[in-house]
């Protein structure tokens, strides 16, 4: 087996992004790239980050909160609508997730 590199495993994940002010962002990724942080609505961030200076520097945090080699898309997504729900990631006053919504959500949209 000399000359062999093993092929690493790709993992899903479900991550956690925290943003400075605390609001989190819960997503997930089916290639677990390092270089992804999903996909908050621009709008709402740029309103919690309205001052120019407040945006020369920013530092966010992302966890991965589960991960699987084996997972389908379906598992995944699954996975990531639990953490949403029990994070409370789609309540506008903790987050950025918007879907699914909750009651804080429907009432704000």
């Amino acid at each position: 087996m000399s000359g062999e590199t093993a092929t690493p495993l790709r993992y899903a994940v479900v991550y956690k992004v925290t943003w400075p002010n605390g609001k989190i962002y819960v997503g997930s990724d089916l290639t677990d790239s390092i270089t992804y942080f999903g996909s908050p609505d621009r709008k709402l961030l740029e309103s919690d980050f309205p001052a120019r200076e407040e945006r020369r520097k920013i530092t966010v945090t992302r966890e991965i909160l589960w991960e699987s080699s084996t997972a389908t898309r379906s598992e995944v997504l699954s996975m990531e609508r639990k953490l949403i729900i029990q994070l409370r990631a789609n309540d506008p006053a903790l987050g950025y997730n918007r879907r699914p919504k909750s009651a804080a959500t429907a009432a704000t949209y």
